[in-house]
């Protein structure tokens, strides 16, 4: 596989910086405006007194609904016009996802920005600009894996603290959450911290240098921009050593569970700021032993690490828990984890570990914990029809879908497992095909539909059927390979049975299954 720089995916956008705020009136486009990332950045310049617009030539998304609602000009086609008119500049300056200079670095609107001398930066330096402008204290949470569902947890956490903070995620949060009407990627609060959901690809979150950091996990992906996990644990250490340089005391807090982290941390002994080391044990283990192991193991050039440790046990009803040390001092307290699995488990004391490092009260940290419902299309419920139950997942990495699976299994014990997966690039399929082929193996049956390319300019190196017979090589799932999703949820459709649970799982159209199936189950059950 062909690795490609930074530099080259985000042509013609000026490097990572430092933030700097948004002038009043300064007009910004966003091109690409129905991304996670790019609809948040667009929203969040108009919120902070940018006269901002959008396009994208894939019409509106999920994420798009906020925007029209605040009166943001969209276009659902690209066009110079947009940059320039009848010899008149129109913006000050564009914001562009990678995902499209990926692959059309020749885009027409990044060649009219150009020829008339306009400035070009990423949808991620755009978001830092208007927490920049906000003020107050900025939070990055990355990982290779969790990231949406933590960020998302650590804004719930400091929101139940009475901190209301801002905040930007990658997938949906809840109304309640954000206090409108809509889900929503982004949360406007009053308090000082602004929390961002830090992305790896292509150095994203370099623009972001916070005063606190989290770190999930660093495992392998990418396969584009890194060619193995060292890459992506180098690129890690490299973002930590980004943070704020004029805070008094950077943090990071990192889950030393994940083998990936710990070759993180093991680079940054020199490193200056803090760290907070948290970890889940195993239910035979005593986290208050397995906290003083971890002080006494993890360091930087500031000293010993602060340790949290959580004991994860699972009730026979599916129900998890936590019993942590490390949160209070002394002994050990326990919290309901309302999420699936262990790795969500990881995900919360991830969160409760920046929370605590924020100022969050010990209470309100565990009441956030166990309330905390999820973000959007991560293990999603998005119906329980006539027996049939159909969640929504944005897995679309052998790791985070193995994570998947056994807390699916944890939840629905003894149930047919349908694994539905819409593979995201071809180059990430390609370079992991025998680990997904593993991975979806484990369940009774699988579906894969047609493989979303995303920012792939090479659409002939696999394909869906390749992922199927793989599948089907291991003689443990029959695997089948419909076509588009919307031929996968027909499919699907009369082959479901009472009892079955239907984990639809990918970064693409995806969802578009789940929803197409219900459908069909309902209008079934009504007749």
């Amino acid at each position: 596989m062909i690795h490609r720089h930074a530099g080259e995916i985000g042509a013609g956008l000026e490097p990572a910086r430092a933030a700097r705020p948004i002038r009043p009136g300064e007009r910004i486009h966003v091109i690409g405006a129905g991304g996670a990332a790019a609809a948040a950045a667009c929203l969040l310049a108009h919120h902070v007194g940018a006269r901002a617009s959008g396009c994208d030539a894939a019409g509106p998304s999920q994420y798009t609904p906020p925007l029209q609602d605040a009166g943001i000009p969209l276009s659902w086609t690209h066009d110079p016009a947009h940059v320039a008119r009848d010899g008149s500049v129109l913006v000050d300056r564009l914001a562009v996802t990678k995902a499209l200079t990926s692959v059309h670095p020749d885009h027409a609107e990044l060649l009219a920005a150009r020829s008339w001398g306009i400035p070009a930066i990423s949808v991620q330096q755009l978001i830092a600009d208007a927490a920049a402008t906000r003020g107050g204290a900025l939070v990055g949470v990355a990982g290779t894996h969790g990231k949406s569902t933590t960020t998302g947890w650590l804004i719930h956490l400091l929101a139940v603290a009475g901190l209301d903070p801002s905040g930007f995620v990658g997938a949906l949060l809840p109304p309640m959450l954000v206090g409108g009407s809509r889900p929503s990627t982004v949360r406007l609060g009053e308090g000082r911290h602004f929390v961002v959901e830090a992305d790896e690809y292509a150095g994203n979150f370099d623009s972001y240098r916070p005063a606190i950091g989290a770190l999930t996990n660093a495992d392998w992906d990418h396969p584009d921009v890194f060619p193995d996990r060292a890459a992506v644990v180098a690129a890690f250490g490299a973002w930590i050593r980004l943070f704020d340089a004029g805070a008094e005391d950077p943090v990071l807090v990192a889950n030393t569970g994940d083998p990936g982290v710990r070759e993180v941390l093991a680079g940054l002994r020199d490193w200056p700021g803090r760290l907070v080391a948290v970890c889940v044990v195993r239910a035979e283990e005593d986290p208050a032993v397995a906290a003083a192991v971890l002080a006494g193991t993890y360091t930087t050039a500031r000293g010993p690490a602060t340790a949290i440790a959580g004991r994860w046990q699972v009730s026979s009803a599916g129900e998890g828990s936590l019993e942590i040390a490390g949160l209070s001092a002394p002994g050990t307290v326990t919290t309901r984890i309302a999420l699936a699995g262990r790795h969500n488990a990881e995900n919360g004391l991830v969160a409760a570990g920046a929370a605590l490092v924020a100022g969050a009260a010990m209470s309100a940290i565990l009441d956030g914990l166990a309330t905390f419902s999820g973000v959007g299309r991560r293990l999603e419920l998005k119906g329980d029809v006539d027996g049939i139950v159909v969640l929504d997942d944005y897995g679309h990495h052998p790791t985070a879908m193995a994570a998947t699976f056994a807390a699916v299994a944890d939840r629905y014990p003894g149930r047919r497992l349908w694994a539905v997966y819409e593979p995201l690039t071809f180059h990430r399929t390609a370079a992991m095909l025998d680990e997904f082929a593993d991975v979806l193996a484990r369940a009774d049956r699988v579906a894969i539909a047609a493989i979303h390319a995303g920012r792939d300019p090479d659409t002939t190196i696999t394909s869906a059927r390749a992922l199927a017979d793989a599948v089907n090589a291991r003689g443990r799932a029959q695997a089948s390979a419909p076509g588009s999703v919307e031929s996968t949820a027909d499919w699907l459709a009369p082959r479901v049975e009472r009892g079955d649970v239907v984990l639809v799982m990918g970064g693409g159209r995806s969802y578009v299954i789940a929803e197409r199936l219900l459908e069909y189950l309902r209008a079934r059950v009504a007749s």
